[in-house]
């Protein structure tokens, strides 16, 4: 354990005994949110990031340290142990490098190396290994044993050459050299697959592309291992893109790491042949896949803190609040689903209207919902993006012209993800009854009133914020996703007497079953009056109340306290400030101007130090303070409806729907999102965009370009940036409308690998080779 916190505390940048202290609170079941935000004196401050790092990298350490276990148990088993492995073996920090130097002694299936081995030619690799002026032919004639297999000196020496092949190609050191080479030269080439250009359009950008391995972004390594996957592109890695024969490059570098004699000796020819084959039948492939793996690896990395990052942005997007809202799902054929519930969520009325083609019932769809909100006086109006929301958004503005005394505001939602709670088992349970369809427009109107409460109904991967989200690792995904939603409720809080069950679920040391059992309480025996109460909660132990209590609310119970981010376990730190100035919590509650005289360490005692007392004292200035921003809304321009209705020069506003590490995606109202490139967004230069904007974030932005054939659209928020013509062929560099990349000119040229004589013997031995 002390090497794994030690290494932690370096990542971390932190003192090992807050490594130890987070470890152990971790281990006892305490959760990131409780950690950081009610433990700053355990764990001397770490705040959230470093502490869902720490959890993260913990698991991998652990794992490693459970694998070198079982690698040195086994290779001791097998009497091959010594001291220089073992010392070996105790400094490898990663999984790849214990994993090679395992490798030779790995049980595997017999190989043609073995089997030689087992024929009794490894005296003769050796020997030929050893001194290259023994004559190969000759010497291999004492090995020719036709009782073991080995018919003649060609048979003996073939099984020498494999003998040799796998030992390099099991050599740690050899393929340490190798990667560390690859790192820093490797290209990464990409091909169209014959036959496939019509059929793989969308990715011609990479019909024949080539860049470094270390620098290719997330997307385009996604978009390309994407192409590859559905059959439209071929990928290979060639490891020395400065030399004609990259082959022929790397079979030097394996004669130079074992200073083999490959010209002007008796045994060159044969040990050339050898280092030929171990590069091109054992390491080639096997490096190939490894760094595609690598790279897969990094893009799906990037991929997925870009899709936690706008996920994060979203949930927590300012909520419109509590107020009587409308949710209007549009659609054509089948209709526009209506759905009104009060300012707590609760459904109040539903409908089905028909205002678009091919029915066309306008006036009367327009009447049914004048009706509707007057009777339940409507204030807000949410209109789902999808399908004919354009139509519908005119048929809202003439709604809120219709009954000007309620005052209403109609606003654009983001639908993503809407029809997947339509269809869960939550919303199932909640309106049996209730048409799948109109589920949808509930689902619509409550997420304009509260974003994080009703988002969290819904699986995250389904909210529709990240780039190639079904191409990465769904496990990783996921984890990462979760602990986004997991911080954001709980920085936020929950009402304990309003919120659902997923909502609950996703607090602090509760899980379903607990959440499922608070709302079957508050059921039975009515709204919590105190965070107390919550210990007669089936199964809702002392564990629980202490992770889960100090972010649940109990708005107008009997403390006040209730109401806030104190942690019960912290009140007699309020008592005493009230017993020192003499006030009630009601009276100390909100002045800022006695709140601010305090001296945090007046307060302090054994349990609770400076920055507990501390976050008491801002608590109590503005208890139950929501981290998020005000409501805002964008509006989107009048008769610009498609993307044929926009034209170069255009100034709109939008709504930013998507951030990526190379731009922002922007919704202006035209059913597709248009790209501001990262250059696009600042005059300044900016190495994230999320430096400039996050997903929710109202924008204006210029139209650069529109490709109404491929859907895409070019947006600058620069407003003086001037508007010209796209060079003739120019197209985006992958499916997500992305401005094209230029393919990296080929790596400077080095000096070969040998001597030049050397090197034209490889590349000549090669050409034969490949014939």
């Amino acid at each position: 354990m002390s090497n794994i916190s030690q290494r932690l505390a370096t990542e971390l940048n932190a003192k090992e005994q807050q490594v130890n202290a987070a470890i152990t609170l971790l281990d006892e079941g305490a959760t990131v949110p409780f950690i950081a935000r009610y433990r700053k004196e355990v764990t001397g401050g770490l705040d959230d990031t470093q502490l869902r790092l720490l959890e993260q990298r913990l698991s991998y350490l652990r794992e490693l340290e459970e694998r070198r276990s079982f690698i040195l148990n086994t290779i001791a088993e097998q009497g091959k142990l010594s001291e220089q492995l073992n010392r070996d073996i105790l400094a490898a920090d990663s999984k790849t490098e214990l994993e090679d130097l395992y490798l030779p002694y790995k049980p595997k299936r017999r190989t043609k190396g073995q089997i030689a081995i087992e024929a009794g030619l490894e005296p003769l690799a050796d020997a030929l290994f050893n001194d290259a002026d023994l004559d190969p032919n000759t010497t291999a004639l004492s090995y020719v044993d036709a009782s073991k297999g080995v018919e003649d000196e060609k048979a003996a020496l073939e099984g020498a050459k494999f003998i040799l092949m796998e030992r390099f190609a099991e050599d740690a050191k050899l393929l340490a050299k190798f990667r560390d080479h690859m790192q820093k030269y490797a290209a990464i080439s990409s091909k169209v697959v014959t036959g496939q250009e019509q059929a793989g359009n969308k990715y011609q950008d990479y019909f024949d592309h080539q860049e470094p391995l270390a620098k290719v972004p997330s997307h385009r390594a996604l978009a390309m291992l994407r192409a590859r996957n559905e059959g439209f592109l071929q990928l290979t890695i060639n490891p020395e893109p400065s030399v004609e024969d990259a082959a022929a490059y790397c079979a030097q570098m394996i004669a130079d790491h074992y200073r083999l004699a490959v010209q002007g000796k008796a045994a060159s020819s044969w040990l050339l042949q050898v280092v030929q084959w171990a590069w091109k039948v054992k390491l080639a492939l096997h490096l190939e896949n490894e760094f595609l793996a690598q790279m897969r690896e990094r893009a799906e990395t990037d991929a997925i803190d870009v899709f936690a990052k706008n996920l994060k942005d979203l949930l927590m997007a300012a909520p419109a609040g509590a107020k009587v809202t409308m949710g209007l799902d549009p659609g054509l054929r089948t209709g526009c689903k209506v759905a009104i519930v009060d300012a707590t969520g609760k459904l109040l009325a539903t409908n089905t209207i028909f205002p678009h083609a091919p029915q066309n019932l306008w006036d009367k769809s327009l009447r049914t919902l004048e009706q509707l909100c007057r009777q339940h006086k409507v204030q807000l109006i949410a209109i789902g993006n999808g399908t004919a929301s354009r139509e519908t958004d005119k048929l809202a503005a003439e709604l809120v012209k219709a009954v000007p005394e309620l005052k209403m505001n109609k606003i654009m939602v983001s639908e993503a993800g809407a029809s997947v709670y339509s269809a869960s088992e939550f919303a199932a349970n909640e309106f049996p009854d209730l048409d799948v369809s109109l589920r949808g427009a509930v689902s619509i109107a409550r997420r304009l009133q509260d974003p994080l409460a009703e988002l969290v109904k819904i699986e995250p991967k389904s909210i529709g914020v990240g780039q190639y989200q079904h191409d990465v690792s769904q496990s990783q995904l996921g984890q990462s996703l979760t602990s986004v939603v997991e911080d954001c409720v709980n920085s936020v809080g929950v009402d304990v007497n309003t919120a659902s069950v997923p909502l609950l679920t996703r607090v602090s040391g509760l899980n379903k079953t607990l959440a499922t059992n608070i709302v079957r309480y508050r059921d039975e025996n009515g709204s919590f009056n105190s965070r107390s109460e919550l210990k007669k909660v089936e199964r809702l132990g002392p564990k629980a109340f202490e992770q889960a209590a100090g972010f649940l609310r109990i708005v107008n119970g009997k403390d006040p306290l209730d109401a806030s981010a104190v942690h019960p376990e912290a009140y007699p730190v309020v008592k005493k400030i009230c017993e020192a100035k003499q006030v009630m919590v009601n009276d100390l509650i909100g002045n800022s101007t006695l709140l601010n005289q305090l001296v945090a360490n007046d307060f302090i005692d054994d349990k609770f130090g400076v920055p507990t007392v501390t976050d008491i004292i801002k608590e109590l200035d503005k208890p139950g303070r929501d981290p998020r921003p005000e409501f805002k809304t964008a509006e989107f321009k009048a008769g610009v409806e498609s993307i044929s209705d926009l034209k170069p020069g255009m100034v709109l506003e939008g709504v930013v729907s998507n951030v990526a590490n190379f731009g922002a995606f922007v919704d202006v109202g035209v059913h597709q999102d248009g790209l501001v490139h990262i250059s696009a967004l600042t005059n300044k230069f900016i190495s994230d965009p999320r430096e400039v904007v996050k997903a929710g974030d109202i924008v204006k932005v210029k139209v650069l370009e529109v490709d109404v054939a491929r859907k895409r659209i070019s947006f600058t928020m620069r407003m003086d940036d001037e508007v010209v013509a796209p060079a003739k062929g120019k197209a985006a560099d992958n499916t997500n409308t992305q401005p094209r990349a230029k393919s990296a000119a080929p790596a400077k040229a080095k000096p070969a690998a040998g001597n030049a004589a050397m090197g034209n013997a490889f590349a000549e031995a090669f050409a034969k080779l490949k014939k």
